[in-house]
């Protein structure tokens, strides 16, 4: 016998010689016993399993729960879910919300914990709503706090996809005053982080030689890296940019452009 079958036996036993040999019999109307309510992390759990096995709609119920009850990945998930119509009726003002709530609770969480990208998503997330306003509720259109989400993102939590948004705002002179300088700056970060459409922006601005000194086949060697990652439908001026410049480019350039993406794919492994 197992130490711990033993332990276990002898607790049954204890148990059992402390109670009366005329023990009182059970009251049929007493309640049962209440089941303890799950912490937010046991609900958070259980709402991942469900919604990777497909059972979205009791996902939301436990991932809500622990939502309710501040856990900060839960949080992000329902946000995320009300953004994307994601096995529940999408609605942004709810998204907003919730991303909120995430944003508020944890902006001081360090840039280094595992939930610090979750974080910062929700910055990134209450920037794209900032910047175009949610149609029929009170979240207006406001570009400077949309700026002021993307730049805390990008600056403290080091972002990319917020240091993407920002370098836009630079470049397109919404929410501060136009800055080609400050784009490529941050775009070159998010770039070297695979941004894919950072990548891209980055090749554009630097092949065309746009308010920047031109160089093109470290332009061309960036619109390549992207046009790899383009996927979708909203992906197709990232595949017309990277058609544009490999037509436009020199034989030179295209020659030290695979110089450099040779160079760049062998410093990732």
């Amino acid at each position: 016998m197992r130490i711990s079958d033993a332990l276990s036996l002898g607790i049954v036993l204890a148990a059992a010689l402390a109670v009366p040999a005329t023990a009182p019999a059970l009251d049929p109307q007493r309640a049962p016993a209440a089941v303890p309510a799950p912490t937010p992390l046991q609900a958070f759990r259980s709402g991942t399993q469900l919604y990777i096995a497909g059972e979205k709609v009791k996902a939301f119920t436990d991932l809500r729960f622990a939502a309710e009850q501040g856990h900060p990945m839960a949080l992000w998930k329902i946000g995320r879910m009300y953004a994307d119509g994601d096995g529940i009726k999408r609605n942004d003002l709810k998204a907003f919300e919730y991303f909120s709530r995430l944003a508020s609770e944890n902006s001081e969480e360090s840039p280094f914990t595992p939930q610090a990208r979750f974080v910062a998503s929700a910055f990134v997330a209450l920037g794209s709503y900032y910047l175009n306003g949610i149609p029929n509720t009170p979240v207006r259109s406001d570009a400077v706090r949309a700026r002021n989400m993307f730049n805390y993102a990008a600056s403290y939590f080091g972002d990319s996809d917020a240091q993407y948004q920002l370098a836009r705002l630079y470049l397109e002179g919404v929410g501060v005053n136009k800055d080609p300088r400050q784009a490529l700056r941050w775009l070159s970060s998010a770039a070297h982080k695979g941004q894919y459409q950072a990548q891209a922006l980055l090749g554009q601005m630097l092949f065309r030689g746009e308010d920047i000194p031109r160089q093109g086949a470290q332009g061309l060697m960036w619109l390549t890296l992207a046009r790899d990652a383009a996927a979708g439908p909203d992906d197709k001026w990232i595949v017309d940019a990277h058609e544009e410049a490999s037509m436009q480019a020199t034989a030179d350039e295209r020659a030290l452009a695979l110089i450099y993406l040779k160079r760049w794919l062998k410093g990732q492994r």
